[in-house]
């Protein structure tokens, strides 16, 4: 055990976090950290590193174990050393090594003396031990997987926002590779490419980690175990956030069954009291029951503490078949271009999210399309698109002598004092929270209210920049439900993945100052990266220089030109549609036996999996065959995608 909690109470004044409560944590485990807003997840984190003392029980923490630390009160630190100085403190001992090896260079240079000659020879073999010829080449690596360019990397830690900043310490506590990580949030400064490389990284992490995270997606691709913060308890499920949400429906089933088998009883035995109390015969045998029911562990009634509520549109008016055509659009800040004679169109029903690393300009153009930006190019609405633009710059418009609910009502949306009330409870505010001002509000809950007004608006065209930004999981999953539900069409920049998946049909990217369009969802979107990805690296090698290319006109639909396919005879037409059904198959059952191969190769690493051979054996054999049957399927997928090629390409010949 690395550090953990036995039997531990602690409390904030009168307000319990956890009670008597115990949770270990084991060398490679990979811990998601979950819970509500405001139940006490980074406190737990701070009792763990010391910062806070427990009320009762004890906190452990194994001797020599080094503990690494990332939360949000480190952006206090300063300082006009560049960011790679920063990152490199990582390796103090090599740096202090350095220093030592110059001095005493010197010095052998001067005198030739053997005991200096061994004391150099020594510091090179403790350098060369460390790896420290390598912590340039490290640190610049990790520095850029979390996105910044080289160019970066020699200016001052000073000149950076916090988000910058937080990623600068990130990779300095990575390098550091403490025995436990924790991690308060990482992905809450990151923009998708550097979310996916952290994933990669901490994989193969060879510490154990424990992460808060509201994204749902990267705690499904991080951890093999859940811990949930609820009700002052510490549940923990073995197995990543999808296994944890289908085991807790279960176990609060059970638990709401036994509560109301236990309601039944105790009503029965409380008849009998009463009946029989004043009986003679019967006195003794009451007052036996009654104190076992005085005895008896009372079972809790399963109640959620968030309700499942839904947010509902209401759209007033259906716009004509394309929203926005966007035509020729160029945008630059000075030498940083954004966009260059680019196209795209905007159709009835369309759920587009643009996404892609920061620094692209993906807030800058959704705000071209809403004709908050200059631009030169030709932006053309359709007929009766009525929008509502949800921005952070959106908070200046609210009233700040309103209270929540008069703000809400100010929106003209006609619905009830409870609906309203309903609705603010999906985005965080319960209670006596709506009838706060607007001016005692934080920048983060502004930014709720602006949302929800957004969403209220009668609009049948929404733009929506970072909507999840400022919301918990729970939240995020109802706004993700109601706007697929939504009759609308949107537009909307995220680096949520969970959201993104959930809520979008097409997926548009800024590529070369161009807006590339990819019709389907996420996942499919992803797999087709990686099937370019694979394509290319075969191209590179000689094969087949042409499959990138057509692979791209079949899937990827870019929107720049709309070529009119040439005809080809019924017969190969029938059997290109045969093909493409099997290659969509096949397609299937690979990324089903690729998620079971992740799940298998987790399991092997279960403490409980590894310490009984038996089923280590049958995991073992499992994952090989799960590997061979994926091998199988993928030359069968390539056969077939080989046949598409020649089907089209046989076509575009006829």
């Amino acid at each position: 055990m690395l550090a953990g909690l036995t039997n531990v109470t602690f409390e904030f004044g009168a307000r319990a976090i956890i009670e008597d409560s115990t949770w270990h944590i084991q060398t490679g485990e990979r811990i998601g950290l979950i819970g509500y807003n405001g139940t006490g997840k980074s406190t737990l984190l701070k009792l763990l590193v010391g910062e806070y003392q427990a009320s009762a029980g004890t906190v452990e923490r194994s001797r020599g174990t080094s503990i690494g630390y990332l939360h949000q009160d480190l952006l206090s630190f300063d300082t006009n050393s560049s960011i790679l100085e920063v990152a490199m403190g990582a390796f103090e001992r090599v740096l202090q090594l350095e220093k030592e090896i110059e001095v005493i260079g010197k010095e052998l240079e001067r005198t030739g003396d053997e005991k200096t000659l061994l004391e150099y020879t020594d510091r090179l073999h403790e350098l060369e031990t460390l790896d420290g010829y390598t912590i340039h080449h490290r640190t610049e690596e990790v520095l850029q997987g979390l996105g910044f360019a080289n160019a970066d990397l020699q200016r001052p830690y000073r000149e950076f926002s916090g988000g910058w900043r937080m990623r600068v310490l990130l990779a300095k506590m990575i390098l550091q590779q403490p025995d436990l990580l924790l991690l308060d949030e990482p992905t809450n400064h990151l923009d998708l490419p550097s979310i996916e490389w952290l994933e990669k990284y901490l994989v193969h992490y060879q510490g154990s980690v424990v992460i808060v995270s509201h994204d749902k997606y990267f705690l499904n691709r991080m951890v093999n175990r859940i811990v949930e913060l609820y009700q002052q308890e510490l549940h923990i499920y073995n197995g990543n956030y999808d296994f944890y949400e289908k085991e807790k429906a279960v176990r609060v089933d059970l638990q709401q069954k036994a509560f109301e088998n236990q309601k039944d009883y105790i009503r029965q035995q409380e008849r009998f009291i009463e009946r029989f109390k004043a009986k003679a015969s019967k006195a003794a045998q009451a007052q036996s029951i009654q104190k076992r029911l005085d005895k008896l562990d009372r079972i809790e009634e399963a109640e959620i503490e968030r309700p499942n509520i839904r947010i509902n549109f209401r759209v007033d008016k259906v716009p004509g078949k394309v929203l926005a055509e966007l035509k020729h659009i160029t945008k630059a800040f000075g030498e940083n271009v954004i966009v260059e004679n680019t196209n795209a169109e905007i159709n009835r029903g369309d759920k587009i999210a643009l996404i892609g690393a920061n620094g692209k300009g993906k807030s800058t153009f959704l705000r071209i399309i809403a004709g908050a930006e200059t631009f030169t190019g030709e932006r053309k609405w359709g007929h009766n698109v009525e929008e509502s633009f949800y921005a952070q710059h959106q908070l200046e418009a609210l009233n700040v002598n309103h209270t929540i609910l008069e703000e809400m009502k100010s929106c003209g949306s006609q619905m009830t004092d409870q609906e309203l009330r309903n609705l603010l409870g999906c985005f965080l505010f319960g209670g006596d929270d709506i009838d706060k001002k607007i001016k005692v509000l934080s920048g983060g809950e502004k930014a709720r209210v602006a949302l929800a007004k957004t969403i209220i608006s009668k609009a049948n065209f929404l733009l929506l920049d970072e909507p999840t930004n400022h919301l918990d999981m729970h939240s995020v999953e109802l706004l993700a439900e109601s706007l697929m539900k939504y009759e609308g069409t949107y537009i909307f920049v995220s680096h949520d993945r969970y959201f993104i998946s959930k809520a979008a049909n097409k997926i548009w990217e800024i590529v070369d100052h161009q807006i590339k369009e990819f019709s389907g969802n996420y996942e499919e979107w992803v797999a087709w990266k990686e099937r370019m990805a694979k394509q290319e690296s075969k191209s590179s090698k000689g094969d087949d220089k042409a499959a990138p290319r057509q692979v791209e006109k079949q899937v990827a639909k870019p929107v720049e030109s709309k070529q009119t396919a040439v005809p080809i005879n019924k017969e190969a037409k029938k059997e290109l549609q045969k093909q493409q059904k099997i290659f969509q198959q096949l397609e299937e059952k690979i990324a089903v036996l690729a998620s079971q191969q992740v799940q298998l190769q987790a399991s092997l690493q279960l403490p409980e999996v590894y310490a009984d051979r038996n089923r280590f054996v049958r995991a073992e054999t499992d994952l090989k065959t799960a590997s061979q049957e994926l091998t199988k399927l993928n030359k069968e997928y390539e056969v077939v995608f080989e046949k598409i090629m020649q089907l089209e390409a046989g076509g575009s010949q006829a």
